[in-house]
């Protein structure tokens, strides 16, 4: 197990701390892949990969499959094992605002499926991981390539409101998965099945075991060119051989190792509190490039979020919004703008998950009915745990928990003003 880094133990530290950013979002993106794909006694069991499960709902607080959930786009879930062959994905006419967005195993967007990036007219897409490169069949749209040999789906589909069920229904049955030999009527090729470490909850995150999964993972991920040098330090180690075994180590490296954990965790936990909702840490590969501290923050607090031209990202936390019961007003004419909507989303916090409250409403924004706007076409939200007395206010009232708060701002297609940076988010302010 030889090399500088197996053998200084200050290298081994920065070369574990590194390792621990880079492959945070990796392990938190598993950790919803083997609920959703793997353990079929979990409740969030999709069907196991190249299969769709839909809600035909809003998230509620009973959901928790990820942090900080939109509450306007009901969401899908698949997940495909490409290591085989490219898989087809098929979806429907239609003039009703939806995303498909394809993301590698870091969660770096691979490609975009939907109105914005391929438009409302339908299509069929190709899904080709990193074995299988080869021009595609005649007959397809676009080609989503990945850098991963997993990859996930997380589809938004626009819902009106309850009466609307139906048709969003509708639209969700027409997203399709098949292998690519199904479409072409050929022999299916089959890969081994792997032995999927079983996902034990975030406590394997302050551990060794952090690098048995991402040992595992990283079997799945060829080597990118910004990520040869530290994959040759991490292969010193074990790490990425396929047969990382820390009891092989010594203990002096062991030691380095776990530092170099503590020291990634802290390097988050510093860093995310002030990128809490930033569109910036959401996008492409190319988008990002090695920022990678920047996607750990996006992992840790939006899960799967979308980047900047799909949807943009705005809000606080209690601590920086101040204490409750506030208001936030927005000025004539300086609703967020967005070409297909906005809306401010309550959670709780840190666990950033939706706040339960009497009335059952977890957002507020541009389709909540009955909203009241001032004379002059300002619109005054008003942040509180109770109810408030006068109607007008009440119409206007985004529930809150007892305790800490975030806010989300989400503008779906946001305008140039938006991205630009000309338009910006009004904070609340104390009653």
């Amino acid at each position: 197990m030889g090399g500088p880094a197996s053998g200084d133990p200050a290298a081994v530290r920065r070369t574990a701390a590194q390792a621990w950013i880079r492959g945070y979002p990796m392990l938190a993106n598993y950790g919803t892949l083997h609920v959703q794909a793997i353990d079929d006694a979990d409740p969030r069991y999709v069907g196991g990969f190249g299969v769709f499960r839909h809600f035909a709902r809003p998230f509620t607080p009973a959901d928790t499959d990820v942090v900080t959930p939109n509450n306007d786009t009901p969401y899908s879930w698949a997940w495909l094992d490409l290591r085989a062959e490219p898989w087809v994905l098929e979806v429907p006419a239609t003039e009703r605002y939806h995303v498909l967005p394809v993301h590698d195993l870091d969660t770096a967007y691979a490609g975009f499926v939907g109105t914005r990036a391929t438009g409302s007219g339908g299509g069929r897409h190709l899904i080709a991981g990193p074995g299988h490169r080869a021009d595609p069949p005649d007959g397809f749209d676009t080609v989503v390539r990945t850098d991963t040999n997993l990859a996930g789906i997380v589809p938004r589909t626009y819902l009106a409101g309850p009466a609307d069920v139906p048709e969003l229904r509708r639209v969700q049955a027409g997203y399709r998965l098949k292998p690519l030999s199904e479409h072409l009527g050929t022999p299916r090729p089959v890969a081994a099945e792997p032995a999927w470490p079983v996902w034990r909850g975030e406590e394997v995150l302050g551990t060794l075991e952090f690098f048995t999964f991402l040992d595992f993972l990283l079997g799945f991920f060829p080597v990118l060119p910004a990520d040869a040098e530290l994959r040759e330090r991490l292969a010193e180690l074990g790490v990425g051989t396929g047969d990382f075994e820390p009891a092989a180590l010594s203990a002096e490296v062991r030691r380095a190792m776990l530092a170099g954990i503590a020291d990634g965790r802290e390097q988050l936990a510093a860093a995310a509190p002030g990128a809490a909702t930033g569109s910036a840490l959401f996008g492409t590969r190319e988008q990002l490039g090695t920022r990678y501290l920047d996607r750990a923050c996006g992992a840790l607090t939006g899960l799967y979020g979308l980047p900047a031209e799909e949807a943009w990202y705005g809000g606080w936390e209690s601590e920086a919004g101040g204490r409750l019961p506030a208001v936030l007003r927005f000025d004539p004419g300086r609703l967020p703008p967005a070409r297909y909507f906005w809306s401010a989303t309550m959670y709780r916090f840190p666990e950033r998950q939706l706040a339960p409250n009497d009335i059952d409403r977890f957002s507020i924004g541009d389709r909540t009915p009955g909203l009241v706007y001032a004379p002059d076409g300002s619109l005054t939200v008003y942040l509180q745990h109770e109810r408030p007395t006068d109607p007008a206010e009440s119409a206007n009232w985004l529930p809150a928990p007892a305790g800490p708060y975030q806010v989300v701002v989400r503008a779906y297609g946001p305008e140039p003003e938006l991205l630009n940076g000309s338009w910006r988010l009004p904070m609340p302010t104390p009653r």
